[in-house]
């Protein structure tokens, strides 16, 4: 069934509802719980265990994990700021890096999503997927562009493009009933919305945030 939305402010948004559309079966506690948490934490230390904000956290590592556990289980987690830095990989890039303790449930809550989500992607999406990475993509390209030119017996074209600013640009509002699809569990919801309310890029002269971190 579809149905409108009024935002207030005389907007109205037309939202698709998909019935058959599968649902992710974990619990908000399955996220939170201490044995995810230090899951979490082994596979976010590594290559980390030199960085000073690393250590500082580690050093208190069981009560850090206790209070993560808990300030969500009982609606009080709130996630803190970011570091603003620059990088070239090779273009320069702007970059905004969260602290260890709100970048440690952010792999927690990847643990328990990614495996729901990589199921319902499209087979030809390559980034950050396990499993996939540039190499793969190549060869699944050089594949279809072996079919469309006969094997290289007709000339084809291929349109190689790129979204500025793509983590920037992304609309928190959309993204949000994109999960809400998917997610029938509230307090997951609600903590994926702390997660990305706590970024917005740029100054904003509507009621519209946008932006994401990247990670």
């Amino acid at each position: 069934m579809n149905k409108f939305v009024d935002e207030g402010g005389g907007r109205i948004y037309f939202i698709i509802m998909n019935r058959n559309k599968i649902q992710l079966s974990h619990t908000f506690e399955d996220i939170i719980s201490l044995e995810n948490l230090l899951s979490a934490w082994r596979e976010f230390i590594k290559g980390k265990r030199n960085k000073s904000d690393v250590q500082q956290f580690q050093s208190r590592l069981m009560n850090n994990l206790i209070a993560l556990h808990s300030d969500p289980a009982t609606g009080n987690y709130r996630h803190g700021g970011y570091q603003a830095f620059n990088i070239c990989d090779p273009k320069p890039r702007n970059i905004h890096k969260a602290g260890v303790r709100d970048r440690l449930v952010h792999h927690a809550i990847y643990r328990i999503l990614y495996p729901f989500f990589d199921r319902i992607f499209i087979s030809d999406s390559y980034s950050c997927r396990l499993g996939k990475g540039t190499h793969k993509a190549l060869v699944r390209f050089q594949k279809f562009a072996y079919a469309v030119s006969k094997n290289n017996t007709h000339t084809c074209w291929i349109l190689k493009g790129d979204i500025r600013k793509f983590f920037a640009s992304i609309d928190h509002r959309i993204l949000k009933n994109i999960l809400a699809e998917y997610i029938p569990n509230k307090r997951i919801l609600g903590l994926l919305d702390e997660v990305i309310d706590s970024f917005a890029a740029g100054v904003f002269f509507s009621p519209f945030q946008t932006g994401s971190q990247r990670g």
